[in-house]
């Protein structure tokens, strides 16, 4: 399974201390999404040097003048044009502490280090625009229905070779 965590990092089983938090609640225990079809990835056709990369992330990162996000089931999102400086960046999001993000986007929206493998011929190009979300979407049904298609269609437009997630 891996080498344990540093000693110096203290991680928590989230899925523990939500069925815990529901219990205490006197609810039923959370229903997670379940997929029993693996998801379909596709190598790349290219190398990563020459291939347009769009990033998708999930931490409710918004640009200085956008709206934020609103609440748990937010299925809207945003497109922050990568050329958009790191300080004109926002965060907002229910689900998690958001002290470091706003203190460096980066942390849930690595724009920086992907410009930088850009300008170190890494990768070929970013995607004029990357996309954002607020994670924490309860209604699967509602995920899939509306969220994953308007990303889906947009990356399409874009014209990406490949999308990098990146979850909070």
């Amino acid at each position: 399974m891996g080498a344990p965590p540093p000693d110096s990092i203290d991680p928590v089983d989230y899925i523990q201390v939500t069925r815990d938090a529901y219990a205490l609640l006197g609810f039923d225990s959370y229903r997670w999404a379940h997929n029993p079809e693996p998801a379909a990835f596709v190598s790349p056709t290219k190398p990563l040097e020459e291939s347009k990369v769009v990033l998708i992330a999930s931490g409710g990162v918004y640009r200085v003048g956008d709206i934020g996000f609103t609440h748990k089931d937010d299925l809207s999102h945003r497109e922050i044009p990568i050329v958009t400086p790191t300080d004109e960046l926002r965060v907002t999001h229910f689900a998690y502490d958001q002290t470091s993000a706003r203190a460096d986007p980066n942390a849930v929206f690595p724009i920086d280090a992907l410009r930088a493998m850009v300008r170190s011929g890494e990768v070929g190009e970013l995607a004029e625009v990357a996309l954002t979300f607020m994670g924490g979407i309860y209604s699967q049904r509602r995920l899939h229905e509306t969220l994953v298609p308007a990303l889906v269609e947009r990356v399409r437009a874009l014209e990406a070779d490949i999308a990098l997630l990146v979850p909070v």
